[in-house]
């Protein structure tokens, strides 16, 4: 148990030992090896990395260095990274075999290694952080600690200022003046709806009962989502830190964080997190010696997407089915165990203590008039960056695609953006510059959901893009009311037919019937959410659906049995790299002579388009 004078001598003490992770001009001959151990370098060998870096430091003796463990610094492209400061070098795609070289050369003779400098996105080779395009037009709030400090040593935490927060709160306010900043900052839930964070803890604190809880919702089951698992990697305390300022605020001692059983790095941070706060007497009972006691709890989910709901997620923490409950009531008056229940996401919550510190003012000057503050996306797919980034709301989908995300792969051209995963829409080239804000996501028939947002080339088929979706969709229906659990199923079936030639032009008419039916009458927002997807594919790719429906062609080609692989005879440079890469031999021609494909031969594998440099083939 520590008293706030110790908490506030540890942060001090702390903050000027580790001025350098912040400061490129501290004023230190320490140094200070920072590894990601976030789940994407950590499947490319970063724990073998930060061992090797210990290893031959102990045995060559080395002084004054120390090697890091962190979070995501967002730039998964190009893991492992490895980055060392004070002098804010970025090192890329680093492999266990390199340590040697980086020890031997930059650490002890003050020699850059040149060969594992990251590239930017012209090719040149940069050497600081912050001089990458990638980073320049981003605002880290809630990743603000992500890859800065050890998401497993509370005291780093403690030293960038954590739990002065909840210090403030419980010492110098009531819980009307917490909830007025959350309400005056403007701060909307990250979790997909965008209900107005305040709102929601003033309604649960206005909730009649002796007994509330507060929930975190990290259920995180969008297909290329890992913006809130990165979160609790990185940064666990700023989650627990937001979860007691919410309990104090609505009159709760107990929390829950629903986490997927899939995520191990973050459960067991969490878990290291629990534990050294209760160690440290900041969970518990009578937190900095107030009347206050809070304590949180973890609950794991077997992974299935409707848990993302919170009502079914309600449910799960109960231990009974995954399924949602009709609503009203809502949770806010009747949730968890029939009791008054606040639910917000990590996202939501990793920006709580900053608003607090740092007033709501501050949080509502970045952003857009409806919406405030920065928004964290996982972006994915066909884009060079590929990534977590956080940008402030009304960033251009432009601006994300290519200034932060390096543009299109191998020059290919953009088509469309989804964002809002399984739940949300495309957004097709003509909307580009676009603000990526909640309502004017809205108003092109797409939504920000939780974040993911993946990028697609001019080789993607829409259709079956929808398809992809649906079968998602389908697969992780609860089943519980019939339009989701049915008309998902026959909305499947339709593209199924689409994308192997056997659909015809009145199934078109068939989706759009069936996706306005399941929005209208299924039980909660996923079902209600399900046809998006089709229908803004349907909205703007209506050609393609004609396509496939009546000439029975996939132009994008990915429908096999729809594919119509030809050579361009004007755009054809008769280089023979398609004749050479083709596995089957279906590829003619001689010398100088223009290519021609064997159509008998052809089996529509697609490796002579990615391989003609001249985009010939189509």
């Amino acid at each position: 148990m520590k008293t706030l004078e110790e908490i506030n001598k540890i942060r001090a003490e702390k903050r000027k030992e580790l001025d350098l992770r912040k400061n490129t001009t501290a004023d230190t001959r320490e140094k200070h090896i920072l590894v990601c151990q976030g789940t994407g370098c950590t499947s490319s060998k970063s724990p073998e990395i930060l061992e090797n870096f210990k290893r031959i430091i102990k045995e060559k003796n080395i002084q004054n260095v120390r090697v890091i463990k962190t979070g995501c610094f967002g730039l998964c492209a190009k893991g492992p990274i490895v980055i060392i400061r004070p002098e804010d070098t970025f090192y890329a795609m680093v492999k266990p075999e390199d340590c040697e070289e980086i020890i031997e050369s930059h650490i002890q003779n003050g020699k850059i290694v040149d060969r594992l400098l990251c590239k930017d996105i012209d090719g040149t080779k940069v050497q600081k952080l912050d001089d990458l395009t990638f980073y320049k037009k981003q605002k880290r709030i809630a990743l603000k600690n992500c890859g800065v400090i050890n998401p497993e040593d509370i005291d780093e935490y403690i030293a960038f200022d954590g739990y002065r927060a909840l210090a403030r709160v419980l010492l110098e306010m009531d819980s009307d003046e917490v909830i007025d900043i959350i309400t005056k900052s403007g701060l909307r839930g990250r979790g997909g709806a965008g209900f107005p964070t305040g709102r929601k803890w003033r309604s649960t604190a206005d909730s009649k009962g002796d007994v509330k809880y507060v929930v975190c919702n990290a259920d995180e089951g969008d297909p290329g989502a890992f913006m809130d698992r990165s979160i609790l990697e990185g940064d666990p305390h700023a989650v627990l830190e937001a979860m007691e300022i919410a309990g104090f605020a609505i009159g709760a001692q107990k929390g829950f964080i629903y986490v997927r059983a899939e995520y191990p790095i973050a459960v067991q941070r969490l878990k290291i997190a629990i534990e050294q706060a209760r160690n440290y007497g900041i969970l518990g009972k009578n937190i900095f010696g107030t009347d206050f006691s809070f304590d949180i709890e973890i609950r794991l989910g077997a992974g299935a997407f409707v848990c993302g709901e919170e009502t079914a997620l309600l449910e799960s923490i109960e231990g009974k089915r995954g399924q949602p409950r009709v609503k009203p009531p809502y949770p806010a008056q009747v949730g968890l165990w029939g009791k008054p229940t606040l639910i917000n996401n990590v996202e939501t919550y990793a920006n709580i203590a900053q608003i607090i510190l740092k007033g709501p003012e501050w949080y509502s000057s970045i952003g857009t008039e409806n919406s405030k503050g920065t928004k964290v996306f996982a972006l994915g797919g066909n884009v060079n960056n590929v990534g977590l980034v956080e940008v402030p709301m009304g960033t251009t989908l432009r601006e994300i695609v290519y200034d932060i995300g390096g543009g299109i792969p191998n020059g290919r051209d953009f088509k469309a953006a989804q964002t809002g995963g399984p739940s949300g829409g495309c957004i097709p080239k003509e909307h580009l510059d676009t603000p990526i804000d909640y309502e004017s996501l809205k108003q092109i028939g797409s939504m920000m959901g939780s974040g993911g947002l993946i990028v697609m080339d001019d080789t993607k088929c829409m259709v079956c893009l929808a398809k992809f979706y649906l079968q998602f969709t389908v697969s992780e229906s609860c089943g519980k009311c019939t339009p989701c659990r049915i008309g998902t199923k026959r909305m499947l079936e339709i593209l199924e037919r689409l994308c192997s030639g056997e659909g015809e032009e009145y199934d078109i008419y068939r989706l759009e019937k069936l996706a306005v039916n399941i929005q209208k009458s299924s039980i909660c927002g996923l079902g209600q959410s399900a046809p998006n997807p089709v229908i803004s594919t349907l909205k703007y790719f209506r050609d393609e659906f004609r396509q496939h429906a009546i000439e029975k062609e996939c132009k994008a080609m990915e429908c096999k049995a729809l594919a119509k692989i030809q050579i361009d005879e004007e755009k054809c440079k008769a280089c023979g790299l398609c004749q050479k890469n083709c596995p089957v031999g279906a590829i003619e021609g001689e010398g100088r002579e223009k290519r021609v494909i064997n159509q008998d031969k052809c089996i529509k594998c697609g490796s002579c388009i990615k391989t003609c440099p001249f985009h010939a083939i189509g």
